[in-house]
């Protein structure tokens, strides 16, 4: 895939023509509204079987092909390169599809053996219709190797909305975690969304594992004091294990997500007790156990929300953790980047330096944000999806920017009462930023918060940078 940025005057079939490619392809997998109103500065997802790369200090175009698997004349010949010796860090390079051409006595099983792919990838990739028609001389489009990494989503939806929702998206899931049984102070459970079977049931027949989360926080409370009666108490601690277990077995959750926010910081010890004594009850019953943690840069880092999460402890404890590497730009807050990647980094440099690589989930928001300017603190922010954010930009004619250090798209307008918004949100740019941190950091893969806003150009850049790991 290629991402393509909006300019000024610009139409779709222009665009469409630059990529060889068809109206109809990049309206379907941006999955625009109006194909006639775009916004400057937009991304749009090209359907395409080429890539990019952005030249980093000290490659060379050798190394380059190498990588991708395709010749440096190829490399020359798709960027129109004039001196192959200079080539600077920041440039952005075509990688052309790595194509093959039938020869006579040739197979598919062959030629997918070869290139160590699949006869279903290539025929995916290259849009066969009847593989029984191949003859000598066809080009195919051979995919390339992709790293596997794990996904998962939360999700709070319900009945049919859930249905909808996560039978939309659990084909690019590993694991579906709904949000969630609050813990109360006696280590009972109350289900904070209204049910929770049909998003399992449609999250099973796409071949997501449901993962249980269990949660100390809700909208009225910050959950300190809840999450202290419990792990104070070894009473608690075991009743609620053992009703953790009761839903499990009667739900069908083959997992735990353990979200335990703003736990005092006198109670770390506890906390890392208890996750322990979880670990050891769910895994003698074949269930698997993950938390989520606060993004925190050190392990000194004060406050309520990061003291008694103990990274190292939990890495070593816990399956896999979820990094919540969001709400930077929180809605009660000025407007900034929800998920600013320069914060990430900062957040995940100190996490592999403490747990394994291949346990740790980043996280990523699916939401976007509109603040009214000038802030006034403590007002609150309006939350939509990044399809929203889009459609506004185009109502109110805002040119939609990029900031290169947060890895974010935002942008300005005045409404229809004279007063002026700023908007950040998620594109085809910053999610390919994203995809691009996991795999420099070599992690175990990606979870979302939280299902149910529109974001189509994400799944398709998903499943283009990674193939996802399923467990059933």
């Amino acid at each position: 895939m290629l991402i393509h940025v909006v300019q000024i005057g610009e139409m779709l079939w222009q665009i469409a023509n630059r990529y060889r490619v068809t109206i109809a392809q990049i309206v379907e997998t941006n999955e625009l509204v109006n194909p006639n109103q775009l916004a400057v500065g937009q991304s749009l997802v090209i359907p395409t079987v080429d890539m990019y790369h952005i030249v980093r200090p000290g490659e060379a175009l050798w190394m380059i092909a190498q990588r991708y698997g395709t010749t440096v004349d190829a490399l020359i010949r798709a960027n129109q390169i004039t001196n192959p010796s200079l080539i600077y860090p920041g440039t952005r390079l075509i990688i052309p599809a790595l194509q093959h051409t039938i020869q006579p006595g040739e197979t598919l099983w062959q030629i997918a053996n070869r290139y160590g792919t699949t006869i279903q990838a290539i025929i995916k990739a290259s849009q066969i219709q009847n593989p029984d028609l191949l003859y000598p001389g066809v080009t195919l489009i051979i995919p390339r190797r992709k790293p596997t990494i794990v996904s998962n989503a939360f999700t709070y939806h319900s009945g049919a909305e859930a249905e909808r929702i996560v039978g939309e998206i659990a084909e690019h899931l590993t694991y579906l975690a709904t949000f969630a049984y609050v813990i109360q102070p006696d280590g009972s459970l109350q289900l904070f969304m209204e049910d929770d079977t049909d998003a399992i049931q449609a999250g099973l027949a796409q071949g997501a594992v449901p993962m249980m989360s269990i949660s100390n926080f809700t909208v009225t409370e910050a959950g300190e004091n809840i999450a202290h009666a419990v792990l104070a108490s070894e009473e608690n601690r075991e009743r609620l294990l053992t009703n953790i277990l009761s839903v499990m077995k009667a739900k069908g959750y083959q997992g735990l997500n353990i979200d335990f926010e703003n736990v005092l910081p006198q109670d770390r010890e506890l906390y890392n007790q208890f996750l322990q004594r979880a670990v050891d009850t769910l895994h003698q019953e074949g269930f698997f156990v993950s938390t989520s943690l606060a993004p925190k840069i050190s392990g000194e880092q004060k406050g309520l929300l990061y003291e008694a999460h103990d990274y190292p402890a939990h890495g070593r404890i816990a399956d896999f953790v979820v990094l919540m590497t969001y709400e930077w730009g929180y809605r009660k807050g000025p407007p900034r980047a929800i998920s600013p990647l320069n914060e990430i980094k900062r957040v995940l440099d100190y996490a592999v330096s403490v747990i394994p690589r291949k346990k740790i989930l980043m996280g990523f928001q699916l939401y976007a944000r509109d603040w009214l300017i000038p802030h006034v603190q403590g007002q609150e922010a309006e939350t939509f999806s990044p399809q929203e954010a889009i459609a506004r930009a185009v109502r109110y004619g805002a040119t939609i920017q990029y900031d290169s250090i947060a890895a974010s798209p935002f942008y300005r307008y005045t409404d229809e009462q004279g007063r002026g918004h700023e908007v950040w949100f998620e594109d085809a740019r910053s999610a390919q930023a994203k995809f691009d941190t996991i795999k420099d950091y070599n992690l175990l893969g990606v979870s979302y918060w939280v299902l149910g806003y529109s974001f189509p150009q994400n799944w398709v850049l998903l499943e283009d940078n990674f193939k996802i790991r399923k467990l059933i």
